[in-house]
């Protein structure tokens, strides 16, 4: 039987099989369809490409070494995922309170040619630079909460907070959003 990812990417139980008797081709069949979604993901909870990238590979080295005990019972993207998020979060605790790793600044290029994309990815670059300049807890509980669609009560088990701390992030982060997406002057001219 196969799984379906929430991608639309099927994972056929054999290919699984293969990986967890360390298939090369197999393994790197598995990390190229879902390299992508995982560094995205780190990309939105951490905000620097560096880290984005050691998630990756972190989350594909848990992945393959944990396969045995995958059980098929959800999709595999959702078990991937919940390691990546966690690859994340232990990287933000390892941070302390809101202080980003020394040269973890994301700058996101694509605006640079905003007046040349297609308006969803306008958008999506607008909202990539407003997040990357969020702390990177309150990014975090954004996207644990609005992409992701881990409750509160989730959110403060992963991040050893409290409820509470996940509203006031989430409230904060949004107000700051908006204000960060509104269009200036200079934008209207």
């Amino acid at each position: 039987m196969s799984r379906t990812s929430a991608f639309a990417i099927d994972v056929p139980d054999a290919l699984l099989e293969r990986v967890r008797k360390r298939d090369a081709g197999a393994c790197e069949q598995v990390y190229r369809w879902f390299e992508r979604p995982v560094y995205a993901l780190a990309m939105r909870m951490l905000g620097c490409p560096d880290a984005a990238m050691d998630v990756l590979q972190d989350t594909f080295m848990k992945a393959f070494e944990k396969l045995p005990g995958f059980r098929a019972e959800s999709p595999f993207w959702g078990w991937l995922r919940q390691i990546a998020v966690n690859e994340c979060l232990m990287r933000l605790r390892s941070r302390g309170r809101d202080e980003p790793a020394e040269g973890e600044a994301f700058e996101p290029d694509l605006l640079e040619h905003e007046g040349l994309l297609p308006p969803q990815a306008a958008d999506a670059a607008r909202l990539a630079e407003a997040l990357a300049r969020l702390p990177a807890r309150t990014r975090s509980v954004l996207w644990l909460y609005h992409a992701e669609g881990y409750t509160h009560e989730e959110i403060a088990a992963l991040l050893g907070q409290t409820p509470s701390f996940s509203k006031s992030q989430l409230a904060r982060g949004t107000r700051k959003l908006r204000a960060l997406l509104q269009p200036t002057e200079a934008s209207h001219a």
